[in-house]
């Protein structure tokens, strides 16, 4: 099973797919998010959501300033005011 993962800014859609896991930068601390996460949303603070592709895989990290992260049935979305691309 895999976690559907979107990254989103308010000009266009950043990034939309499967992967393993995410860290996302929450404003209370980083949390992880695999599939079947609980549904809950949170305030994010600037710093790098990391995307792990597969179990055991180096993470990608994108650079994030601000904005929430929803996790529910459709998986991780986070939407955040500007990505450093």
């Amino acid at each position: 099973m895999a976690l559907h993962f979107e990254l989103v800014t308010p000009e266009r859609l950043v990034r939309s797919e499967d992967v393993h896991m995410v860290v996302v930068p929450g404003a209370e601390g980083e949390f992880g998010v695999l599939e079947g996460h609980a549904p809950f949303m949170s305030t994010i603070r600037d710093g790098a959501v990391q995307v792990y592709k597969t179990d055991g895989a180096a993470p990608e990290e994108i650079q994030v300033r601000g904005g929430f992260a929803e996790v529910g049935d459709n998986g991780l979305t986070v939407l955040a005011e500007h990505v450093d691309a």
